[in-house]
């Protein structure tokens, strides 16, 4: 407790009933959460077991983790449940989703497989069209309906597009349950149906579950807000932290109201802020003041005062570039290194004229004592390590092997390698499997066994045998370890090299992607190592880990430059943070502002200012490119609420 400032420690001795934490940028939320969990354990007696913590991202997770065993040691700490909202759900469905119709093989759907599923489904609602319409609008009506926690989009039809949508999640449930798959968006709601089904099984999780504590509750939807109404309502031990000035995804179903309208028995502000100067603290409590719906509450600092923010006004946006280059220059003589600036903007399409301007810079390595083109930089969130094609296709076929009914992974892997298995073998496989309401590995076993012919397909029909045999081979191998050294003998019987060296004529790509496939291999006895072995939940939480899958490819410690977009920022610090296109009608952004209103907007600048640790520089210009036409511009009108004392204008150049 030692180590606790007096808000973060009355945080931690409150234990019981509903208890709301509001926890300001940089206030040392997680220090308190991770506190929290080993005051209950060590001082009051609670067993790991009886506490769970939700948050957002594996990240997250996984820190807080890490932080718990130095606190109580690895023992106590692997019993107490940390895990993300849809983590979690997955570890309950495993369990009990036989009673939903299900059975506890399923595979876990990303939004790549849902999409070509809608597709589908789509093309035959429409009559087999050539062409479809747009589906985004669909899309959208679906991911609405799971994150408000709804059975289907809308109550009631008014339209046809409201008709087509809901008729089209009817049919979209089905398929997934004959597919024995769930989507990933669905994981929440298929829990709270089951809680809500089956009263018996929400009173066994609500015994385990005494101690709930939710991270980041500002960002939660209405399906996780029920969640943890479900598994709260028995005891009342729900500890929310969160940060209502820090809400910025309204557009994908946070609801700020949750925060703001949460019945606590007691409130607990953390204002005291370890990451920032008071100057830097003093521009972002300005800024957020002008929200009229928020807790009233102002970051502090300690720390010493330091240099006031840069602004400047550059006339194009290729001036404000370069203005911006010329000031990473001048930081990284100054002794930082190029991972410690970050370039944050509201919009992807503002990074170009910055990514022009790294590659064609020009700057001296003196410990080479030599001139360099080019400031090594990353984006961050680029394509991900099972976003590549190979890798695809290794987790189809062990999506295959662990659940054959995955119908979206056997279209994937079928002819992967090469088996004879043409176009059109495979067109006439899909409708007759359609017409006879049968699922495709079934039918596929039919062909295998000769119970169906295909006579004019005499290859295929012998590339479907011996498909059949060797997933039927490796559903018995895969189920005693090392799965690892399974997965190795997979390979090696497809030949998998050998397709690589066919599929690609680079010797640089095939060394690449064959090591990205040698990296599956390693994921897999890496899972090992830390799990009890099994096949259905490495590929699951594979799936849950997108796009972060062995995101240990990625040298922790490469000195890059970050460029990303402000929600892509927040939980992130760096000690010189630029904040670029600080013009109206990008920030604030014109559709995101009629969406989810100027409130928010706001607080995504307040989210940008509080990312910079030491150095925070604005920029903006007069005149922007768009659709090939240079167009005047207005400065933010979140600018004029930082106080001019805290401004220091420079010139551009």
């Amino acid at each position: 407790m030692k180590s606790l400032n007096t808000a973060q420690e009355k945080a931690v001795r409150t234990i019981r009933g509903r208890v709301l934490v509001l926890a300001g940028a940089g206030s040392g939320k997680t220090r308190v959460i991770v506190h929290r969990i080993a005051h209950l354990i060590r001082d009051n007696g609670v067993s790991p077991q009886s506490i769970v913590g939700l948050t957002f991202t594996n990240k997250a997770a996984a820190e807080m983790r890490h932080r718990v065993e130095s606190l109580i040691g690895a023992k106590d700490a692997k019993q107490v449940t940390l895990a993300t909202f849809h983590s979690f759900c997955m570890q309950i469905l495993r369990r009990e989703i036989d009673k939903l119709g299900y059975t506890r093989h399923f595979s876990l759907y990303d939004e790549r497989d849902l999409e070509r599923i809608i597709q589908q489904l789509a093309k035959d609602m429409l009559g087999g069209v050539k062409e479809l319409p747009s589906l985004a609008p669909t899309r959208a009506a679906l991911a609405h309906a799971a994150n408000q926690g709804l059975s289907g989009p809308g109550a009631k039809a008014t339209s046809w597009h409201d008709q087509f949508s809901q008729d089209l999640y009817i049919r979209l449930q089905t398929t997934l349950c004959s597919h024995n798959a769930v989507s990933f968006d669905n994981l929440i709601n298929l829990t709270i149906r089951l809680f809500e089904e089956h009263r018996d099984v929400l009173d066994r999780f609500q015994e385990r579950f005494r101690y709930l504590m939710i991270d980041e509750y500002q960002d939660t939807n209405p399906a996780q807000f029920r969640l943890a109404q479900l598994l709260s309502q028995k005891y009342n031990n729900l500890c929310v932290v969160g940060d209502d000035d820090q809400s910025i995804y309204g557009w994908r179903g946070a609801e700020v109201s949750h925060i703001l309208d949460f019945q606590a028995d007691e409130i607990i502000k953390l204002e005291q802020n370890y990451r920032s100067t008071p100057t830097i603290l003093e521009a972002a409590n300005a800024v957020i003041s002008h929200n009229k719906n928020r807790y009233d509450k102002k970051l502090w600092s300690d720390a010493p005062h330091k240099e006031p923010i840069e602004i400047f006004n550059a006339p194009t946006d290729v001036d404000e570039a370069q203005g911006v280059l010329d000031r990473i220059l001048r930081f990284r003589e100054q002794g930082f290194q190029w991972k410690d600036i970050a370039i944050l903007y509201r919009s992807n399409a503002l990074s170009r004229q910055f990514e022009i301007a790294l590659i064609n810079a020009a700057w001296k390595d003196h410990e080479k004592d030599q001139w360099i083109r080019g400031i090594p930089y990353e984006i961050f969130g680029g394509l991900g390590f099972s976003e590549r094609s190979e890798i695809k296709d290794l987790l189809a076929y062990l999506r295959v092997i662990a659940n054959p009914k995955d119908e979206e992974s056997l279209l994937r892997i079928l002819n992967v390698p090469r088996r004879g298995i043409s176009d059109i073998f495979l067109n006439e496989l899909t409708q007759m499997n359609r017409s006879l309401n049968q699922s495709l590995w079934d039918l596929l076993r039919d062909v295998s066994n000769g119970k169906i012919t295909f006579p004019h397909h005499p290859k295929g029909m012998t590339g479907i045998h011996s498909f059949v045999q060797l997933i039927s081979k490796y559903q018995k191998l895969f189920t005693s370890p090392p799965l690892h050294e399974t997965l190795t003998s997979l390979l090696e019987e497809i030949n998998y090299k050998k397709a690589i060296e066919e599929e690609v004529k680079s010797d640089k790509m095939r060394e690449f992607k064959w090591e990205n496939v040698q990296e599956c291999v390693n994921a897999l006895a890496q899972y090992e190592q830390e799990n009890e072995p099994n096949l259905q939940d490495f590929v699951a939480n594979t799936t849950l880990a997108r796009p972060n899958f062995s995101t240990h490819l990625k040298k922790v410690n490469e000195d890059k430059l970050q460029l990303m977009t402000l929600h892509s920022a927040k939980g992130l610090e760096f000690p010189v943070c630029f904040i670029i296109g600080l013009e109206d009608h990008i920030l604030p952004h014109e559709k995101s502002r009629e969406l989810t209103g100027l409130e928010e907007e706001r607080r995504l600048f307040y989210v940008g200012i509080t990312r910079a640790r030491k150095h925070l520089t604005l920029s903006m210009s007069r005149s922007r490119m768009r659709m090939g036409k240079a167009e005047p511009t207005n400065p933010s009108r979140f600018l004029f609420e930082i106080p001019k004392t805290l401004l220091k204008v420079t010139p551009y150049k």
